[in-house]
């Protein structure tokens, strides 16, 4: 279970500080995705910052398993946010992504729960 761990904690770190980078260079096409969520351009730094935090816990994780259950719970929950807002607004097409992303954070708490 460990290993499992380690590779969806790596991939998912990828993804998490991808997604940091974008909201700290706001790009076009998310400053436009925000607007039609309804949520202020403020908000992007704090977002980006969640997920840089995220990536990190799950990554010290791999030495300190507590904070690896604690960091993929709290992106378990940024993720479900995303889903509803997504929802809140009608935008189906952005809500899958969220949707995965709750999924894998979930089974990262499960993984690692499991190889304590």
């Amino acid at each position: 279970m460990f290993i499992t761990y380690a590779i969806v904690a790596a991939l998912m770190s990828a993804v998490l500080l991808a997604s940091a980078g974008a909201k700290f260079t706001r790009p076009k096409r998310l400053v436009d995705q925000m607007s039609t969520l309804g949520l202020p351009f403020g908000m992007l730094p704090f977002l980006g910052l969640a997920q840089v935090a995220g990536a990190g816990g799950l990554v010290i994780g791999l030495w300190w398993g507590p904070l690896g259950i604690a960091a993929a719970v709290g992106l378990a929950l940024y993720f479900v946010g995303a889903v509803a807002t997504h929802l809140r607004v009608g935008d189906l097409k952005g809500t899958l992504p969220a949707a995965v992303l709750t999924a894998a954070a979930v089974a990262l708490v499960v993984l690692r729960s499991a190889s304590l």
